[in-house]
């Protein structure tokens, strides 16, 4: 009794956390240090599911999170995704005042962003046509040929427990605005802010929301090996882009005033029609996002060239990838969110789900159909 006493004596002895005047962006909360007090209490709370913390310390935004979502996931594993979720203990960094460059950088296989909800958007896919990578066609996880077991939020898991987004983050979308006002869903490998598919419609002001537009077209004609037959979007290669043809560009962007920004800057945008999550960055991306894939599987950076046509002809294999974060977390513990029951089987670890692997390696059995 006398223990509980002196600790609620303490708790309200202690001196109120003080905050700053400007009010921080979607998730971000400064670097503070903790009283006895606070951090006896954080003994007390029993940790949650979900945990994301974003920092500004000097010129640098981090990012600690358990990779799980605040929002409960689909089932996992499930019919078309035999993996099980795991948590991951990401520590990212980007710059807090990112730099624009003369041409794109273009992110094959990598990571490109993480929600503020602490899920990283990795779009790419390891299905290739006929399970032959060395094809060079490469299907498109939201492109209609592949059940890969998406959940309603358009994530899925990867054999290494990381739960991942291939499309727009529907539940993030919902809890940031939606439609009403742009919705900063969070930030790119490079430092710079990612919005959800609705901006105002004319960039340098507040003004009328209207749904963004990607660049990207599908091909005419035919596709001259692999599968054959028309471009139909199913595959990664029957995009182009084609400057002017939207609102965006070729890496999905563009210089516009949010609610986060009132003077404008350059975010990304996510979409509902290809490339759905970048496949590009404009600024420079921070080596923390390019570890993220494991030993001898590290992402590779290329620089674009200017011209009016990406074609993303060499995707790296994510079937395998295994996320290495050795790093200590350092600095400001992670503060934790409420979040959904793990799903059943959750605990059993990557590899163990049921059903077939899809895609992968040659003789697997793949969930993907051609033309």
């Amino acid at each position: 009794m006398r223990y509980f006493v002196a600790l609620a004596g303490l708790l309200i002895a202690s001196p109120a956390v003080a905050h700053d005047s400007s009010a921080p962006l979607s998730g971000e909360h400064p670097v503070e240090h903790e009283h006895l007090s606070e951090e006896i209490w954080d003994l007390l709370i029993p940790q949650a599911e979900a945990s994301a913390d974003i920092t500004v310390n000097g010129n640098t935004r981090r990012i600690r999170a358990n990779g799980y979502p605040i929002k409960p996931p689909g089932q996992f594993p499930n019919r078309n995704n035999p993996s099980a979720i795991s948590k991951k203990n990401y520590n990212l960094k980007v710059p807090l005042n990112p730099r624009k460059n003369s041409q794109a950088t273009r992110a094959r296989g990598g990571v490109f962003g993480i929600a503020i909800n602490g899920v990283v958007m990795d779009p790419g896919t390891a299905e290739f046509w006929q399970n032959d990578r060395r094809s060079g066609w490469n299907y498109e996880a939201m492109g209609g040929a592949c059940k890969l077991g998406l959940d309603r939020y358009n994530a899925h898991v990867q054999p290494d427990g990381t739960y991942h987004y291939h499309g727009i983050p529907t539940g993030v979308v919902a809890s940031s605005g939606g439609k009403s006002v742009p919705a900063m869903i969070g930030y790119a490998a490079d430092g710079f802010p990612i919005y959800g598919q609705y901006g105002y419609s004319d960039p340098g002001g507040k003004s009328a929301m209207k749904k963004l537009k990607s660049s990207y077209r599908v091909k005419n004609g035919n596709r001259p090996s692999g599968p054959g037959g028309r471009y139909d979007g199913k595959f990664t290669q029957d995009w182009t882009y084609v400057a002017g043809a939207g609102d965006l560009d070729q890496c999905n962007g563009r210089f516009a005033v949010t609610p986060e920004y009132p003077n404008g800057t350059y975010h990304y945008v996510l979409t509902d029609t290809f490339p759905f999550i970048p496949r590009c960055w404009m600024g420079s991306p921070d080596r923390s996002f390019l570890r993220l894939k494991g030993r001898g599987r590290r992402a590779e950076l290329d620089a674009e060239d200017n011209h009016p046509t990406i074609d993303f002809t060499a995707m790296s294999d994510n079937s395998a990838a295994i996320v290495h974060l050795i790093q200590s977390q350092g600095g400001h513990p992670p503060r934790l969110h409420p979040g959904g029951r793990p799903p059943p089987g959750a605990g059993r670890g990557p590899g163990r789900g049921r059903g077939p692997q899809a895609g992968g390696r040659p003789g697997s059995r793949s969930p993907c159909s051609g033309s």
